[in-house]
């Protein structure tokens, strides 16, 4: 088949015309636009007499993050324009009609003003602004020229860390591969320090049940959407990807019958459910997280994940499939901010050996034990091979934390054998691969490793050595390179099983140990960002 130069993307991933698509015998995929159908469509009357209304005012930008979309048409007359920054990338001689800006516009109004739009959504992270790529017109697009948009996009925004992509296909992903637009994502995520959200993709029709692309991606985070009860919505479509990572990442409110999501489009507001309407709202969670709270995007992908999943160690694979680690707390306080009865901390740090860390922490002791149970959850962004087809991820961080023993080894609190000599009545301990997989998640690049709470909690032993340990180590999977350099982030929490408070304890313990101790102080993080952000005008 001979190919222009124009039509080929990267070595694996190739536009074809309808005839060299019958010599392959293969369908192009199409991305549309994750929204479902409004059930009870007002006329534009109604439309407009609302908005004029309810929407009126608006404040000027100033110095609120930006986040990036990737999406259909926005229409700039709406009442927070201001506050989008908008790139049309379709090539002027493409027709154009009122809809294709529909979808667009409604993703930004979230963005922008989600929390007035919908007061009980209202997460405390006030409003962002938007930059603004229009790639795509009516219901059916290509996905080929809107990834290579998004590459160009990317590689021309350097600035902007967090990206909302509300688009998808309506064909299954397959359990063999990852699709050629998830791909493209993983290998910018791991060659930018950039976060996509990615919808979660809904049912076309009744028998399409699995995630369509790119929300199959490894390192984006990917959103389902659950109506307001936090049940599976109609719409829904279920993971996971290559029958193995945990996609969706997690859920969020995407609207449904009893609650829909109100969004303001180009005729005014709107009722409006999809996973399309979800996405935006962990945008702006990451957005807050990583551009006013100061954290890198793996320990912000690592705390949402972390919310989301809470004490919950052992999650049905059923529950995985529609709901991923679960739902994402409304309120950003609630993940930002640490329970009464827990201790909780954050680890940020970059792997260069096989095996770099051994952090020790000195986590308070009570009558000589350890009242605590623990749990730690980890994020990082490999590179990724699709060649590889079910061994997609280059490069495996295996987490172990817990007590230091007199041996000075780690009591993993999982008891985790992988990678370590241990020799048990003079055997050798083996971890065959299916079970370091299932067990303990081998080559996911989301851990969570978590203690189960009962009803009678036992306080645990301690040891000579009065510290907590972790170690992160490093297995490659073709070449040892991929490895090196690669950021991770962990939120470790330890929940005290008698309710008693002993954070002040902890960083007294861990500043005599000489560790530097920064809280993370939410009003203060937002104060230094106002003046980061100020203007200087010099006489």
């Amino acid at each position: 088949i001979d190919i222009l130069k124009s039509r080929i993307l990267d070595n694996q991933t190739v536009f074809l015309d309808e005839n060299q698509l019958q010599i392959l015998f293969e369908k192009a995929p199409y991305l549309v636009s994750m929204a479902t159908e409004d059930l009870s469509e007002l006329s534009p009357e109604d439309f407009i007499q609302e908005y004029q209304q309810g929407t009126l005012y608006m404040p000027s930008p100033t110095i609120e993050p930006t986040i990036g979309v990737i999406d259909t048409l926005f229409d700039k007359r709406v009442y927070f324009g201001e506050w989008v920054e908008y790139h049309d990338m379709i090539d002027d001689n493409l027709p154009k009609n009122p809809d294709d800006y529909r979808h667009g516009t409604a993703v930004d109004s979230i963005i922008v003003d989600g929390a007035r739009l919908n007061p009980w959504l209202d997460d405390g992270c006030g409003r962002f602004r938007v930059r603004h790529f229009g790639v795509a017109i009516g219901s059916k697009f290509s996905s080929f020229t809107i990834t290579k948009q998004i590459k160009e996009i990317i590689a021309n925004n350097k600035d902007i860390k967090v990206w909302n992509i509300s688009l998808g296909s309506n064909q299954e992903v397959n359990d063999n591969f990852i699709s050629a637009e998830a791909a493209i994502l993983d290998k910018i995520q791991y060659e930018n320090d950039v976060i996509f959200v990615v919808a979660g993709t809904n049912k076309p029709s009744a028998d399409i049940e699995k995630i369509g692309s790119p929300a199959d991606s490894i390192n984006s985070m990917v959103v389902n959407a659950v109506t307001q009860n936090g049940l599976s919505t109609k719409y829904a479509r279920r993971g996971l990807a290559l029958s193995f990572f945990a996609k969706p990442d997690v859920s969020y409110y995407g609207g449904s019958e009893e609650k829909y999501i109100k969004v303001c489009e180009p005729l005014g507001e709107a009722n409006v459910a999809g996973t399309s309407f979800a996405a935006p709202w962990i945008a702006r969670k990451l957005s807050y997280l990583i551009d006013i709270l100061g954290l890198n995007r793996e320990v912000a992908k690592a705390m949402i994940i972390d919310a989301a999943r809470d004490w919950n160690e052992k999650p049905t694979p059923e529950e995985v499939a529609l709901y991923g680690h679960g739902i994402v707390p409304i309120k950003i306080d609630d993940i930002v901010y640490t329970k009464e009865d827990e201790i909780k901390f954050l680890v940020y740090d970059v792997s260069e050996k096989w095996n770099t860390y051994n952090y020790y922490f000195p986590v308070p002791i009570k009558n000589d034990k350890y009242p605590y149970i623990a749990r730690a959850t980890m994020c990082y962004f490999p590179m990724c091979d699709r060649t590889q087809g079910v061994d997609y991820t280059n490069t495996e961080l295996n987490l172990h934390f817990g007590r230091i023993n007199n041996k000075g080894k780690i009591e993993d609190i999982k008891g985790d054998k992988q990678n370590q000599d241990v020799i048990l009545d003079n055997e050798r301990f083996f971890l065959l691969e299916g079970e370091a997989r299932e067990r303990f998640r081998k080559w996911d690049n989301v851990k969570y490793v978590a203690e189960r709470p009962k009803n009678r909690m036992m306080p645990k032993k301690s040891y000579k050595n009065k510290n907590w340990g972790m170690e992160i180590k490093t297995n490659n999977r073709l070449d040892p390179k991929d490895g090196m350099g690669i950021r991770f982030g962990v939120v470790v929490t330890l929940k005290e099983i008698n309710g008693v408070n002993r954070i002040d304890e902890f960083i007294k313990n861990c500043t005599l140990n000489g560790w530097l101790v920064n809280k993370i102080d939410v009003q203060t993080r937002v104060d230094i960002n106002k003046k980061v952000n100020e203007d200087i005008e010099f006489e």
